[in-house]
């Protein structure tokens, strides 16, 4: 059976770690042809900029030939072709499929009708794994540590999937969470649970520049237009944030500043010049992580 990645949950700490060394490695000699006879898949049925272009030049940085779609408007699907039946037929063409799609549980679907190792690059509001070793390995090089951190996360944490899967991976490395949300995008009882049985401390409240001053990474996030079915519900939380260089003048010398992007308003471009500003260099981190990964799975075949 081929190893997948659809959770986080699917590496152990260790291999957490070890993808993290790895992108290390890659950042270091970042040309390196080693899988020239794969082909990858790259099948979005949902929009994406940075994970697809990563994920893409993660690839060719690696030798192998990218094939897939960025629009299942232009793809079979539009005939309605189920995701079974997509799925069976880009497995009989690619070493190694990445996809992202709106619906919660698709990845893990996928995952169990390939032949091929599958990556989940986003699930509707479920989990964003390869995001989130992105987001360790920035967090690593920025602290130098992973331990004992505290991380201030601010916007939508109800639908927020890059949000979900930090809790989960950073439950190996004793972290404080302080989760800041308008009261309707808080997380929900499924991870405040999670938090509960593996004793990891966190706050809950609505409070932004109160809860900066003594993090260590302040983890922004936007709110998901895409992810409301009432309009009205989305124009009454759309700016509950907007992060301002005015509000960093106390933080801690080395904090950083992460945001998964694409932001909308959340972070002001004053703050884009700061010193806490990392946001740019994450999404740059996000090919050396992504090489790690995707030698991982074709290494483990």
């Amino acid at each position: 059976m081929p190893k997948h990645l659809i959770s986080i949950h699917d590496f152990s700490k260790e291999e957490i770690l070890k993808t993290l060394q790895k992108a290390a490695e890659f950042e270091e000699n970042y040309r390196q042809p080693l899988f020239t006879d794969k082909v990858i898949a790259t099948i979005f049925f949902e929009p994406s900029t940075r994970t697809r272009l990563s994920f893409e030049t993660a690839s060719n940085r690696l030798g192998a030939r990218v094939i897939g779609f960025s629009d299942s408007d232009n793809t079979s699907v539009k005939k309605g072709e189920t995701l079974k039946d997509t799925i069976k037929m880009v497995s009989n063409y690619a070493d190694l499929i990445i996809m992202r799609h709106p619906l919660e549980g698709s990845a893990r679907y996928a995952s169990e009708i390939s032949d091929v190792p599958v990556i989940n690059a986003g699930d509707g509001s479920n989990q964003h794994p390869t995001q989130t070793l992105l987001d360790l390995y920035s967090i690593l090089k920025t602290q130098g540590t992973l331990e004992n951190l505290n991380i201030s996360v601010v916007g939508d944490l109800k639908y927020g999937r890059t949000v979900h899967s930090l809790i989960y991976a950073m439950s190996h490395f004793n972290p404080t969470f302080n989760f800041i949300s308008p009261e309707e995008l808080r997380l929900t009882d499924e991870y405040r649970d999670f938090m509960y049985d593996n004793n990891i401390k966190f706050t809950e409240n609505q409070l932004l520049k109160e809860n900066i001053e003594n993090a260590d990474i302040v983890y922004m996030t936007r709110v998901q237009r895409e992810r409301f079915t009432d309009a009205l519900e989305y124009e009454k939380v759309k700016n509950c944030y907007s992060l301002d260089i005015s509000m960093l003048a106390n933080c801690k010398e080395n904090m950083k500043i992460l945001h998964p992007l694409p932001r909308v308003n959340e972070i002001a471009q004053n703050v884009d010049n700061s010193k806490h500003a990392y946001y740019f260099e994450q999404a740059e981190n996000g090919v050396y992580a992504r090489m790690a990964i995707i030698s991982n799975l074709l290494t483990a075949q």
